[in-house]
């Protein structure tokens, strides 16, 4: 069975599907397993995630400082995507920065959705005037930084692959590292916060579960990518209009699903062997083939949560909202059910919104008071 949220959209997409080949590609790829059926539910194109509201700006609230730089990751050379090893990231310091020069700082790490990148993900959730907001509304003052992992197709998927580079390690080990050795941070694991939403809500989700060596506690936003999908559920003659493809220009103007199945195969089913894109589709000559499905399936933390709950477990605190209009909320409560379950100490907020429509305000008024509350903000003795 489709979820009811996928059979939603495709039902309000069917009329368009079927009248063009590229209407019929988005229908049937939003079909395609893992991450796609999950990014499905946006049920709208790219330009629909401007569609957001903005909190208005908080009297007397303190002027932050965003700092654009670059930072290398040994982790993504050599990637056979030729995604640039030197990614932008914003750097949000808090005010008094520059005036206290002996204090450090937790960081909280956010991550950006798919098809967007760091850039879009400031102007989605109205960075930095949510978080001056914040911070006037009495949260702690902490560094915030909005690392870019946007792909040739849109998306790394937070995810290690030898085709775009292994962005997981980049996150979690080279990103914080510069970070730490760069700025005033608290280098502890207990004053480190992890956030994203979408696409960056599955990588909070993926690294979080993986390395709590590195992070304190997790906010996880509408995440996507948590479900497998079977085969019984793929349109393999569809699907295989995606192997006639023979260059990233051609991909240009497919419809938003088509390029999340090719940014999926890449960070998922990577194939060195496999030029031009170096990667495996869920189809070859308009067959099925599991054994790439069962690597998307591997991918799929709703998959492979049980074997990190002893990482889960030394969160201080675990935090998960999406919107009541969003089809990712069957999703996000699976996830809440298996962290209850195994007796892990979480949070769940279904909230009124759409997939975007009010993550700003949730940043502002949830997810940066979280840290606040659950970080730590003394260096240890």
């Amino acid at each position: 069975m489709i979820d009811q949220a996928m059979s939603e959209t495709h039902c309000r997409d069917r009329h368009a599907a079927s009248a063009s080949p590229s209407g019929r590609i988005r229908r049937v790829v939003a079909l395609a397993g893992a991450a796609l059926v999950s990014l499905a539910f946006w049920g709208a194109p790219v330009q629909a995630q401007a569609l957001n509201n903005s909190p208005p700006a908080v009297a007397g609230a303190k002027a932050v400082k965003v700092e654009h730089i670059k930072v290398h990751g040994a982790s993504l050379e050599g990637n056979l995507e030729h995604e640039s090893a030197d990614r932008d990231v914003l750097v949000v310091l808090p005010p008094g920065y520059a005036s206290h020069p002996d204090r450090h700082y937790p960081v909280v790490y956010a991550l950006h959705g798919y098809s967007i990148g760091a850039e879009q993900w400031t102007k989605e959730i109205h960075v930095p005037q949510t978080i001056e907001n914040a911070f006037a509304k009495g949260a702690r003052p902490m560094i915030v930084v909005l690392p870019d992992s946007k792909t040739v197709f849109g998306g790394s998927m937070y995810s290690g692959s030898p085709t775009v580079g292994d962005f997981e390690t980049f996150i979690q080990h080279d990103l914080v590292a510069y970070i730490d050795a760069h700025y005033r941070t608290l280098p502890d694991r207990l004053s480190r916060g992890l956030v994203g939403h979408s696409m960056g809500g599955y990588g909070a989700t993926r690294i979080g579960m993986k390395h709590p060596d590195v992070f304190g506690a997790l906010y996880i936003m509408s995440p996507c990518c948590l479900s497998p999908r079977t085969g019984d559920q793929l349109d393999a003659k569809a699907l295989a209009s995606l192997e006639s493809l023979k260059s990233a220009a051609d991909a240009t103007d497919l419809p938003f699903m088509a390029r999340a199945t090719l940014a999926t195969a890449a960070a998922w089913s990577p194939d060195p062997a496999k030029p031009p894109f170096y990667f495996d589709l869920p189809t070859k000559n308009g067959e099925l083939q599991p054994d790439v499905l069962a690597k998307w399936t591997a991918n799929a933390p709703l998959v492979f949560i049980d074997q990190y709950i002893g990482n889960l477990r030394r969160y201080g605190a675990i935090a998960i909202d999406v919107g009541d209009q969003d089809g990712l909320r069957f999703d996000a409560r699976k996830l809440h059910e298996v962290l209850d379950s195994y007796g892990i100490s979480n949070s769940f907020t279904i909230y009124p919104g759409t997939h975007v429509s009010n993550v700003a305000f949730r940043f502002q008024d949830e997810a940066l008071p979280f840290f606040s509350k659950h970080l730590k903000f003394e260096a240890t003795p």
